[in-house]
């Protein structure tokens, strides 16, 4: 058959950046970006033109998500900040923000791409070097013997997404939650290749936030399951209770007409014989003294009465997500995935059983002998509140577990990237000759491109502010400060200022402030920003190391990565 239309050629788009399309759309996506980040970020509303759920959020993760772009740039660019949060479920808008401003900052110079590329690269080096060094100025040793610094970084990430809609009391409550969650996923007997555990967060909506819980083991709604009734389920000799996991459809239609043709004698009947199979597996799992039976597909009515009746506690159900903590809590690895064959090393075993109830909802709690799966159960007074919580406590136990492998922090509040544009600036004013050489440009293309990477990174402490008032740093520590807005003017800072962004220092010294310009270029610090000699307060605000490093480097490389597009190849087809 003949083509109804001739086949379109490509289209060809030289210097994308150049392009007023492309630069409108990244500066619509940055200024998006930037309104959402921080404490004080204001929130949007992404739904899809079309109807449906509307999502009420300041999340990179959401925010990304939802937003779709039809410029292929701005694609590479959400596609690395969404693989980024995806490993480290911290510092998206960070890595976003900041990509944005090296391309707003870099295209403008009049230094060649690959030349900017290259001098990016170094500076990114210095700043890495910094960061992992001991002299470092806005890094924070966390320590795993005491809950201070723990709270402090776990109470940053609660507070950073006002969408949750907390007061202090319930930050309080929830910080307190999150560490009792993850010190419960951590093994008491630590082997060579220790593995941490799972929390598991059952919601509750509708209810306080301050209701909220964390509880060893796990939970299973159980609405058949009635309080007040005494829990009667069989142990065996050691008074521990034997458990069987099944993978497997326990409904008695295990015959799938897709996967082929059975052949049935006449006068046999498929479902029953179905679910004889099912009714010898329940008394294979009776003589086993099997006190609970938990199936994640669905169970045959007739099977639940019988193991009912005979005091083994039948739940069906119970979902995909449930089956990894509950084998692992258990020891049902892997869960039985056929009911034609039961092994004596197929059950697993649990220390209790027990009912909870929360809110109107009933749950079977699921005790272990050695805990590292726990449940919290998480209230909020909203649909769109919970949903916001959820991302946010899945961040922070995702953020601990990465702090424990590197027991590090960043300060917050917009002093690190301040701290960060102070070094680069001193740093970069006092290198040798010879640095210019081996990187093939001048003194001045390095400079600009200096002063362009320092002004990227005071753009995200800029970010903080959302009520139009004066951003300072100091010349000491060169850390962020926040003037309110609509305070009168006087001839000391010190007067307006009483702790700076990270609350590490306060306003009791000197530190000659000067204002954090726009994109104007800042006066180059002397001196090397010194080393705080205050290490943690009760309200230091704290960034994941890790992923702050790692958002460092992801935003460098793919501003690089664009800042090096010649073409842009479409298919019009």
């Amino acid at each position: 058959m003949s083509r109804l239309e001739a086949k379109k050629p490509p289209l060809f788009i030289s210097e994308p950046l150049t392009r007023d399309a492309v630069s409108q759309s990244l500066s619509l996506l940055s200024g998006i970006l930037k309104s959402s980040y921080g404490p004080a970020g204001r929130l949007k509303q992404l739904h899809n033109g079309m109807g449906g759920c509307v999502c009420t959020t300041s999340q990179s993760s959401a925010l990304l998500r939802h937003l779709s772009t039809s410029q292929p740039v701005l694609r590479v660019l959400t596609a690395s900040v969404q693989n980024h949060v995806s490993r480290f479920s911290d510092c998206g808008l960070f890595t976003a923000i900041l990509c944005c401003g090296f391309i707003e900052n870099f295209r403008t110079l009049n230094v060649a791409p690959f030349t900017v590329i290259k001098i990016s690269k170094h500076l990114l080096s210095l700043c890495m070097d910094h960061l992992k060094s001991e002299a470092c100025g806005c890094r924070v040793s966390m320590d795993f013997s005491s809950v201070e610094t723990l709270v402090c970084l776990v109470r940053s990430i609660l507070t950073s997404k006002p969408a949750c809609m907390l007061n202090k009391t319930e930050v309080d409550h929830l910080t307190t939650l999150v560490l009792k969650a993850f010190v419960f996923t951590v093994p008491c007997h630590v082997e060579t290749n220790a593995v941490l555990g799972k929390c598991v967060i059952v919601p509750v909506k509708g209810r306080r936030v301050v209701d909220s819980a964390v509880l060893p083991g796990l939970l299973i709604e159980t609405p058949e399951i009635q309080l007040g009734k005494p829990l009667a389920v069989k142990r065996t000799g050691s008074n521990m209770i034997k458990t069987a996991l099944f993978s497997v459809s326990m409904s008695g239609d295990g015959f799938n007409p897709e996967e082929g043709t059975i052949a049935v004698h006449h006068g046999v009947s498929l479902e029953m014989s179905e679910l004889n199979q099912l009714l010898n597996v329940g008394k294979q799992l009776v003589k086993d003294e099997v006190g609970l039976v938990v199936c994640q597909k669905v169970m045959h009515p007739s099977l639940k009465q019988y193991l009912k009746e005979n005091g083994v506690i039948a739940v069906d159900r119970a979902g995909l997500s449930l089956m990894e903590p509950l084998g692992r809590m258990t020891g049902n690895e892997p869960p039985i995935a056929s009911i034609h064959s039961l092994s004596p090393g197929c059950y697993g075993s649990l220390k209790d059983l027990c009912v909870e109830s929360f809110a109107s909802k009933h749950f079977l709690h699921l005790i272990p002998e050695d805990t590292v799966i726990c449940s919290l159960i998480l209230c909020n007074r909203s649909e769109t509140a919970w949903d916001e919580l959820k991302r946010v406590c899945e961040t922070a136990e995702h953020v601990l577990q990465l702090t424990m492998k590197e027991p590090l922090a960043l300060l917050g509040g917009g002093c690190t990237e301040t701290h960060l544009a102070s070094y680069i600036r001193h740093k970069s004013s006092s290198l040798p000759a010879s640095t210019f050489k081996d990187l093939g440009c001048s003194q001045t293309q390095y400079q600009l491109v200096a002063d362009g990477f320092c002004r990227s990174l005071e753009s995200v402490a800029r970010s903080l502010s959302h009520d139009d008032g004066e951003i300072l740093t100091d010349m000491v520590y060169g850390h962020c400060w926040f003037v309110p807005s609509g305070s009168p003017c006087v001839s000391k800072w010190s007067d307006l200022v009483s702790k700076c962004g990270c609350g590490m220092n306060g306003n009791t010294e000197d530190l000659s402030w000067r204002f954090l310009q726009g994109q104007s270029g800042s006066p180059a610090v002397q001196d090397c920003p010194k080393e705080p000699s205050v290490k943690v307060t009760d309200l230091l605000t704290l960034d994941c190391f890790a992923a702050k490093c790692s958002g460092l480097q992801v935003a460098l490389e793919t501003a690089n990565l664009i800042l090096d597009l010649t073409y842009i190849i479409e298919d019009q087809n």
